[in-house]
């Protein structure tokens, strides 16, 4: 419920404060007294339609304006509170606007209970507040998806809840046809890629290529077999001076034996020199063993043309294909193993097919979810039909035909249904689109019937008309009445009213009228408690201060019981 609002440097308002209460208020006054900026300034408050027009609800000659609304604690106000983690002031929240003129440019602030907040949660804030119903809103019918809106909202919990799933639903799908359709156009680019690798891999293969490094030990293997000579002239020039001997000097091994000899003796004379002895002994037996050694790397030494020629030659072709591709040996083999799972039988087309097979599991869970959503909602047309009906034919509509057409349509993140409200106020008159064919008046009434309606799948929202009675007759205006004072037993609802009939059956009367002082107009607001100064409004509503008028405004509050 609405229970306060203080307006500070707001258009022709410069201080005002005022206090609400439960039941039906409403806004009199004559015409541009300002009536309907009460309503704005809750309006730009709340993010809505004036939010944008600070320009204009400054008032003239102002660097400052305030506008802060008081509301009290519901059970969804509270629930939306601990999701932004926000606290509630004593069962109560404290909404303001700011706006400041600073170098020429007007900033303006939202605060919650005195932390800033953006325009983004006020957003998500309004529909738990505040319900505005002002003029031209019938504008609103023609909106892509009003209608359903009304509808999903008008239907509650039970279609609330078929809702939420919907719109993950339809992006998983949407994901899924995105990344189908993503393939399917590049196939044939993938068959041309997919030749040219057929191609270089069979080149890969070809290679038998295994080792990483290959290639190094071949080249060691070609220096070993291309200077061959060289190595055996020098294994011939070993043995030479280790067994044979050169230029008739002893070989190594010669001397080796002679010094072997020579401490053998020695050995006979003196034990001392037995180390010396297994020394000298130790020694030869290992130029022996590398002599030996040296024999048999020279007999592997055999020259080998025709080995050298194929080392060579797959040394040649191993560069050739890392200059080709630009790789390494290394690098080479890791592409030819990637290129071989890339190219396995059916690797393109089972990737295509499970990319078919996820957008097809993602449609269905979409249709699924659409499927029970458009079931909810056609159980809820049928009641909002009737309820409609019984709320609009005591407003001179006893002859009015409406039906709710749910139709399919492209499916999206809210389903696949649209939805148009069909109206016929006359017999003979066939059901049409509700904003071709009904009149002012008739929209009024049918706006007034649907927030009735909608008014029961938000209990805790307080609901704002701005003259919603404006051109219908006196006897339909006191229908009207009777069923705002009738929604207003459940609800806190506020209307600003050129009827008579609709001021009298209020529970809160304020007047709004202007005056100039100093040559400046100003707007204030008188709540009128008591009967005589309601009547006196209520003439002249009804057409002046004159007898007839007083005597009318007085059985009209005597029929309301004021």
């Amino acid at each position: 419920m609405l229970t306060g609002l203080r307006l500070e440097n707001i258009a022709l308002i410069e201080r005002l404060q005022l206090e609400f209460s439960a039941g039906l208020t409403v806004l009199t006054g004559e015409t541009g007294a300002g009536k309907s900026l009460l309503l704005d300034a809750l309006d730009a408050l709340l993010g809505g339609a004036a939010a944008t027009a600070g320009p204009r609800l400054l008032r003239q000659g102002a660097g400052r304006g305030l506008i802060e609304a008081t509301f009290g604690l519901t059970p969804p106000l509270q629930t939306w509170l601990e999701q932004q983690q926000l606290e509630a002031d004593d069962g109560e929240v404290l909404l303001s606007r700011e706006w400041r003129l600073t170098e020429g440019r007007l900033n303006s602030r939202h605060r919650l209970n005195g932390v800033a907040v953006n325009r983004a949660q006020i957003l998500e804030l309004r529909p738990l507040l505040l319900d505005l119903t002002v003029q031209g809103q019938t504008q609103q019918l023609a909106r892509p998806g009003q209608q359903r809106r009304w509808l999903d909202r008008f239907g509650g919990e039970a279609v609330q809840q078929c809702l939420a799933p919907v719109p993950s639903a339809h992006r998983h799908w949407k994901q899924a046809a995105a990344a189908l359709e993503g393939a399917q156009a590049n196939w044939s680019q993938l068959e041309q890629e997919r030749q040219w690798q057929q191609q270089l891999l069979e080149d890969l293969e070809a290679a038998q290529l295994a080792d990483p490094a290959e290639r190094a030990q071949l080249e060691v293997e070609e220096n070993r077999l291309a200077h061959g000579v060289r190595l055996q002239e020098g294994v011939m020039t070993l043995l030479g001076r280790l067994v044979e001997g050169a230029e008739g000097v002893p070989s190594v091994l010669d001397h080796l034996a002679a010094c072997e000899a020579e401490l053998a003796q020695m050995l006979a004379v003196d034990s001392a020199v037995a180390e010396l002895v297994a020394r000298c002994s130790d020694g030869l037996a290992q130029f022996q063993d590398l002599a030996r050694e040296l024999d048999r790397y020279g007999a592997a030494l055999e020259s080998d043309p025709a080995s050298l020629a194929a080392l060579q030659e797959r040394i040649s072709q191993l560069k050739a294909l890392e200059r080709r591709h630009g790789k390494d040996l290394a690098d080479l083999i890791a592409w030819r193993d990637q290129l071989r799972q890339q190219l396995a039988p059916g690797g393109g087309e089972a990737s295509l097919q499970a990319l078919a097979a996820a957008e097809l599991s993602a449609r269905r869970q979409r249709d699924q979810a659409n499927a029970a959503l458009g079931a909810a909602r056609q159980t809820a047309a049928r009641q909002l039909e009737q309820q409609l009906m019984e709320a609009l034919r005591p407003m001179g509509l006893a002859n009015v035909r409406f039906a709710v057409a749910i139709d399919p349509t492209s499916a999206s993140e809210e389903g696949a249904d649209a939805v148009q409200f069909l109206f016929s106020a006359n017999p003979g008159q066939p059901l049409a689109p509700l904003a071709e064919v009904a009149s002012g008046g008739e929209m009024s009434r049918f706006l007034l019937a649907l927030k009735t309606c909608l008014a029961a799948a938000d209990p805790h929202v307080t609901l704002l008309f701005d003259e919603i009675d404006s051109g219908v007759s006196g006897r339909v205006s006191g229908a009207m009445a009777v069923l705002l004072r009738r929604l207003a037993e459940q609800r806190q609802v506020f209307c600003v009213t050129h009827q008579p009939l609709v001021a009298a059956a209020a529970d809160h009367h304020l007047l709004v009228a202007k005056d100039v002082r100093d040559g400046l107009t100003h707007t204030r607001v008188s709540h009128l408690r008591d009967t005589q100064a309601r009547q006196a409004e209520l003439a002249e509503l009804a057409g002046g201060n004159s007898g007839e008028a007083r005597s009318y405004a007085a059985s009209l509050l005597e029929q309301v019981g004021h």
